[in-house]
């Protein structure tokens, strides 16, 4: 383990970019017994165990309930901004939220995005940060239902749906590449960005089916690309960015950050971001993580603002937020 040479008050101050965090990991604990009470729903078990769960398929369950207490728009709205106030706290800037729909059974989708969309509109108009969506496909769904999200979202005029996303249990539905490529391929033809989870409850093989399948720019997770060298070379040669969170892959896969391949990864050359994926049920924040790899990397200042532009070039945003982006980060660099 190195010495850090980077601390957590700079990376605080540093204007940070998220692309993996789904919304429905960042309930605060409040939140979820106001919700519960109010709508006099028993948890599947108590809340405060509610996410411990050592697999996940539990885990997707749990996430299921919270989310089935979400009944009104008002209420979207209001869990969009509990993540805009979380998000400033952290300074984060800039964050692509992926919400599936299939977990929040209250609200019709029209409904959920409308709700959310507006509660960042507001964020944004409060100069919380500017947070968009990513609508994200179940892999237990068909490809049918897939295709219907992805028409629904080109037509649903909401500004803040910039990508498509997929998660869900790998290791349960398979491979599911071909399923989904009518999905992915029309996405890209409505000049929606694509991203999918993949090597992390699947192998090599799921980061190799999201990309040539499905054609993503970035993968979240694909930390089990290192166990096929042509697959990691495919991630290198097509320029894919990986989008990793470390304590979510400890806590699901590796059991201890030294067995993690975020080094053997850096050390390839593989372009990645550090997330949180659901910052609220593993106990971290964005800050956090990115101490932990700090630490891990032996990080500079130099090598953290580059993590950070390497999330900007990956980021599906338009050219104006881009500029907006790398602007700040270059006066955090200068010492602005």
């Amino acid at each position: 383990m190195t010495t850090p040479s980077i601390d957590a008050e700079l990376i605080r101050r540093m204007p940070k970019v998220e692309l993996h965090i789904h919304l429905e990991g960042c309930f605060t604990p409040a939140r979820i017994a106001e919700l519960a009470e109010r709508a006099d729903e028993p948890p599947p078990r108590p809340l405060g165990e509610l996410w411990a769960v050592d697999n996940l398929a539990d885990f997707l369950l749990s996430l299921d309930w919270v989310c089935s207490l979400v009944r009104d728009a008002e209420t979207a709205e209001t869990i969009a901004l509990d993540f805009a106030r979380y998000a400033h706290d952290q300074g984060i800037a800039y964050a692509e939220v992926i919400v599936n729909p299939t977990h929040w059974t209250g609200l019709s989708t029209d409904t959920l995005f409308a709700a959310l969309a507006s509660g960042f509109d507001r964020a944004a108009r409060g100069g919380l940060g500017d947070f968009r969506l990513l609508p994200s496909i179940l892999r237990q769904q068909s490809a049918d239902d897939a295709v219907a999200l992805v028409r629904w979202m080109g037509a649903a005029g909401i500004d803040r749906i910039v990508g498509l996303s997929i998660d869900g249990n790998e290791a349960a539905a398979g491979r599911t590449g071909t399923r989904f490529a009518g999905a992915y391929a029309l996405a890209r033809s409505l000049g929606l960005g694509a991203t999918a989870h993949a090597g992390e409850s699947s192998g090599a093989e799921g980061v190799r089916d999201a990309i040539e399948l499905l054609g993503v720019s970035r993968i979240d997770h694909g930390i089990r690309c290192v166990e096929d060298p042509a697959v990691l070379d495919l991630v290198i040669e097509r320029g894919i960015t990986l989008n990793l969170c470390l304590t979510s892959n400890c806590t699901l896969v590796y059991g201890h950050l030294d067995a993690h391949p975020v080094v053997e990864l850096a050390r390839a050359g593989v372009s990645f971001t550090i997330n949180t994926d659901d910052p609220e049920t593993l106990g971290v924040t964005l800050c956090s993580e990115l101490e932990l790899a700090g630490a891990h990397l032996g990080w500079t200042t130099a090598d953290l603002v580059a993590a950070q532009r390497r999330a900007v070039r990956a980021a599906f945003c338009d050219p104006t937020t881009r500029l907006k982006l790398t602007g700040a980060l270059d006066r955090f660099a200068q010492g602005g």
